[in-house]
């Protein structure tokens, strides 16, 4: 028998997908599912021959999205994505500075987090300095990437050791000149 009636799946995510978000419920929220990460990834183009780039994620199980969408809708920017062909995850992401600097970082400010309140002043620093281009300078952005691997545990989910981007990037430097 086929029946019009809405499952209470679709359900919920109507309604959470029309929710007006608290302030403090997102912060708690993303305290406990969310990551500010910073990752660092090489490219030629870039000064110093590395790119710094400022994330703001949260994570849920596919059937849990309209959570996901409903922080989209909240901060008024970012995309919700499958974190990959084979995961049941999605992920929120946010990595656009202006978005990043506009939208993110004064909710946090206003709220302050918990669990992840040092990373989020870290991941603050990151990406107003990124905005006001001080990563130009080299000192500027050793500080940067040291900050970054300061984060999240103090970069223990790194792939590579934060000698290989300063000792890479001082050696970038030298062959710029």
């Amino acid at each position: 028998m086929d029946s019009d009636n809405v499952t209470s799946g679709e359900n919920q995510q109507e309604t959470l997908s029309r929710l007006s978000l608290d302030p403090n419920w997102v912060c708690g929220f993303v305290d406990g599912e969310g990551c500010f990460s910073v990752p660092i990834r090489q490219n030629p183009m870039a000064p110093h021959g590395w790119q710094l780039q400022p994330t703001f994620q949260v994570s849920q199980h596919r059937s849990n999205r309209a959570v996901l969408d409903a922080l989209e809708s909240f901060f008024g920017c970012g995309a919700v994505r499958s974190k990959g062909p084979r995961s049941t995850v999605d992920v929120y992401n946010v990595w656009r500075p202006p978005e990043l600097l506009e939208l993110v970082l004064p909710v946090f400010e206003r709220y302050p987090l918990y669990v992840k309140q040092m990373d989020c002043r870290r991941f603050a620093i990151i990406v107003r300095s990124l905005s006001l281009r001080r990563h130009m300078r080299y000192s500027s952005f050793k500080r940067l990437v040291r900050i970054a691997y300061s984060m999240n545990a103090n970069g223990k989910q790194r792939s590579r050791p934060i000698g290989d981007v300063l000792n890479g990037s001082s050696e970038t430097v030298r062959q710029a000149r």
